[in-house]
């Protein structure tokens, strides 16, 4: 039993620790969201293992978590950061790192469930219907909040909205 959550540890960590950054924003936040996720999973471990998607349950309980320090925590984070910019050149490493972290920033500020949506579509690639059934929602209620997410990044990246000018606008004939 103990190994094969050691195993869970050693193929899920990294997936956690990159989920965990996207919700919190910090490396050490996030360093701690995982620690703590795994604490409580190693604790419900046998019950975990038994159920037909444990890294499922997994994510629930770090999403909990998330969700409960946000709530401690929201008074803090009403800073203000610049917002939008122009995309990085290609080959500019600083400004794609820039850009992430204006990403994350941007991340920090939607609504926390909002972000929650975001995160587990475009982090780690689940479906509607897995997203609603890791949040207790319906899928309708996934695909409007991501719509919202979506729309509020983007209204903070005006150049992330703009039409790619490898594509045609009105289409091929």
């Amino acid at each position: 039993m103990e190994t094969d959550f050691q195993e869970f540890v050693a193929a899920r960590s990294a997936t956690l620790f990159r989920g965990a950054l996207v919700l919190t924003g910090n490396r050490e936040a996030a360093e701690d969201l995982v620690q703590e996720t795994l604490e409580k999973a190693c604790r419900k471990w046998r019950t975990i293992a038994a159920k037909d998607a444990p890294d499922a349950y997994v994510r629930r309980i770090m999403v909990n978590l998330a969700n409960d320090r946000w709530r401690k925590f929201r008074r803090l984070t009403t800073t203000s950061h610049p917002e939008g910019g122009d995309l990085p050149a290609p080959g500019d490493e600083y400004g794609q790192v820039d850009s992430r972290d204006q990403l994350v920033r941007a991340l920090q500020r939607l609504p926390m469930r909002m972000r929650t949506v975001v995160v587990l579509r475009y982090f780690h690639d689940l479906s509607d219907g897995e997203i609603a059934a890791d949040l207790g929602v319906s899928p309708s209620t996934v695909r409007s909040q991501l719509a919202r997410g979506i729309e509020k990044l983007r209204s903070q990246f005006p150049a992330l909205s703009d039409p790619s000018p490898l594509r045609h606008p009105e289409g091929i004939r």
